[in-house]
C-alpha cells in the first residue's frame, strides 16, 4: 500500500493519497485546491487517481475535490449522512455508515462520525494483502492529535441556533462507539494540527493511535465516567474564534466549489503597466515584512506577509464575493507568486492576475503609528483589540473593545471613522495586517499602537517599578 501524508502548514491542513501498487489505483481524501500536487505525487509512483472523497463539508479551507475527480476522471464519493440542511448539493456517489470503497486491494469502510459536522465521516483503511485488519483510521476532524473536533462551528459561522449542544452529544456517542472500540494498534490520521481552528488544543504532531489517545487525550475519562454533561461542558468551553470566511467555505463547499480561474503562468508586471490602471481596476497585496510595510508601502495596499500564515492572514482581510478587482502580488518572483497564487486558492481567492517584484517608482507611504504615552494623552479614544478572546482575557487595555481579526472586516459599522482608533494584537503582527485592512476601507483615523500589548504592558511595569 502507498500512503502519503501532504500537509499545509499555513492552515494546518492534511490531504491524503491512497494507492494500491499492485494495480496502479489511488483515492485523494480532503484534496486541497492545488490538485496538480496530488496528480504529480501519483504520476511519480506510478499511480492513477481513480476515487476522491472527504470527510467532511470543510469550513476551513475551499475543497478540490470536485475539481480533482473532474480533472482526472475519478469518480466522487461524498457523504449522504447527516440532516437535509448539511447534505451536499451536487451530484457524487453518495456514502452511508458501513459502506465499503474499495482501491485495488485495499478497503476503505466509511464510519458515519457525527459530531464536529452532522455529514461527518471517518475513514477505516485496510490493506488485504497485509492483514484482514485495519490498520489506518482517516478521522478528519473527528480525532485529532491530543483533541477533537469543535461541534460549534455550524452555529459560530453557518447561522445554526444551539447545534453545539447536539453536535457535542454526537461526539460523545461517536468516541464512545466509533473510537473507543477500535483496537489500540490503529493508527489514527487526523484533518488537522496544531495551529487549526478546528479544534482548541490540537497537537503538532501528524499521527497518533487509537490507544495512545486513549490512555492521554483530555475528554476519555468523560467517557470512561458517562459524564455526558462534563464532557460538553469541557469540550464547549475556551473554543477559539471562528473566522468569518469559515461560513463563505460552508457555503460554498456545500453547493460545489467552482473551478479556480487561472491555473498557467502569472505576468511579471512593471510600475508602468500599473499606472495606466486605477486603483479602483486592483487590489495590490504587499507580502513584505511588517517592518518594511510599515516603512513604506503603496496606499490602498493590504499587508498579507509571507510566510506560514499567508492565507490565513489573507482569509481575514480579502472577501472573494465583494473583492472583484483583480489581485496584484508583491512577489519575489514568478515562481513565489505562484506559490502564493496556490495558498490564495485554497481560501477561494482566485483573481490573481500579476505581480511585481518591487515598489520602485511607486509613490509609498509610512504606516502611522502612536507610543503608549501619547495614548494616554489621547481624549476618548477607540482602542481596538484584535487578539483572541483568551488573549484578552489574560489582560487588556482598560476601556479597549475586542474584534478578533478574522472578524473585523464584517463588523466595520461598530468602529468610528473620526475618533482615533488605535489598533493592537499581541506582538503587532495581526495588529498591522488589520490596519492595512482598515486603511483601504477607508478608516484613515485608524493608528496603530507601537509595540502592542506586550510593550504596552512593559511600560506600564516600568512605570509602576520607577
Amino acid at each position: 500500500m502507498f500512503f502519503k501524508h501532504f500537509y499545509d502548514e499555513d492552515l494546518a491542513q492534511g490531504s491524503y493519497l491512497i494507492g494500491c501498487q499492485a494495480t496502479g489505483e489511488a483515492i485523494v481524501v480532503d484534496a486541497r485546491r492545488d490538485i496538480e500536487t496530488f496528480i504529480n505525487e501519483a504520476e511519480r509512483n506510478d499511480l492513477r487517481i481513480t476515487k476522491v472523497t472527504e470527510t467532511h463539508i470543510h469550513a476551513d479551507y475551499l475543497s478540490g475535490s470536485k475539481e480533482l475527480a473532474e480533472t482526472t476522471g475519478a469518480e466522487l464519493y461524498l457523504s449522504d449522512e447527516g440532516n437535509q440542511d448539511w447534505k451536499y448539493g451536487f451530484k457524487a456517489n453518495k456514502l452511508y455508515d458501513g459502506d465499503i470503497i474499495t482501491v485495488g486491494n485495499i478497503n476503505i469502510q466509511v464510519v458515519h462520525t457525527p459530531g464536529h459536522t452532522p455529514e461527518h465521516l471517518s475513514f477505516l483503511i485496510t490493506d488485504t494483502p497485509q492483514s484482514d485488519k485495519p490498520g489506518y483510521f482517516l478521522t478528519g476532524d473527528f480525532v485529532f492529535v491530543g483533541d477533537i473536533g469543535r461541534p460549534d462551528l455550524l452555529d459560530e459561522v453557518a447561522g445554526g441556533q444551539d447545534s453545539r449542544y447536539a453536535g457535542a452529544k454526537q461526539l460523545f456517542n461517536s468516541l464512545k462507539t466509533k473510537f473507543l472500540t477500535l483496537p489500540d494498534y490503529v493508527q489514527v490520521w487526523p484533518g488537522h494540527g496544531a495551529g487549526s481552528a478546528c479544534g482548541k488544543a490540537l497537537g503538532a504532531i501528524s499521527s497518533t493511535t487509537v490507544g495512545y489517545e486513549k490512555t492521554v487525550a483530555w475528554w476519555v475519562s468523560y467517557l470512561n465516567n458517562n459524564d455526558e454533561q462534563g464532557f460538553i461542558d469541557a469540550l464547549l468551553d475556551g473554543q477559539p474564534d471562528a473566522p468569518q470566511y469559515f461560513a463563505r467555505m460552508k457555503r460554498h463547499n456545500k453547493q460545489g466549489p467552482a473551478p479556480r480561474k487561472y491555473t498557467g503562468d502569472i505576468p511579471e508586471l512593471q510600475a508602468e503597466d500599473l499606472k495606466t490602471k486605477s486603483s479602483t481596476d486592483y487590489l495590490l497585496i504587499d507580502t513584505r515584512s511588517r517592518d518594511a510595510y510599515i516603512s513604506g508601502h503603496v496606499s490602498g495596499s493590504l499587508h498579507v506577509p509571507d510566510g506560514k500564515k499567508f492565507a490565513t492572514y489573507a482569509s481575514y482581510i480579502i472577501n472573494p464575493e465583494t473583492e472583484q478587482r483583480d489581485i496584484i502580488l508583491l512577489a519575489r518572483n514568478a515562481e513565489h507568486a505562484k506559490q502564493l497564487r496556490d495558498k490564495l486558492s485554497y481560501i477561494g481567492v482566485d483573481n490573481v492576475t500579476g505581480f511585481i517584484t518591487s515598489l520602485e517608482s511607486f509613490p509609498v507611504m509610512a504606516l502611522p503609528m502612536i507610543t503608549v504615552d501619547a495614548l494616554a494623552s489621547l481624549t476618548n479614544p477607540f482602542i481596538l483589540d484584535v487578539r483572541s478572546q483568551s488573549e484578552y482575557d489574560e489582560g487588556h487595555i482598560p476601556g479597549s473593545t475586542r474584534v478578533p481579526v478574522g472578524r473585523l472586516m464584517w463588523q466595520l459599522d461598530a468602529l468610528p471613522l473620526e475618533t482615533p482608533l488605535v489598533v493592537h494584537c499581541q506582538s503587532g503582527v495581526r495588529a498591522t495586517v488589520s490596519m492595512s485592512a482598515l486603511h483601504a476601507a477607508g478608516f484613515t483615523n485608524a493608528v496603530e499602537l507601537e509595540g502592542s500589548y506586550l510593550h504596552y504592558q512593559d511600560v506600564k511595569k516600568e512605570k509602576v517599578a520607577g
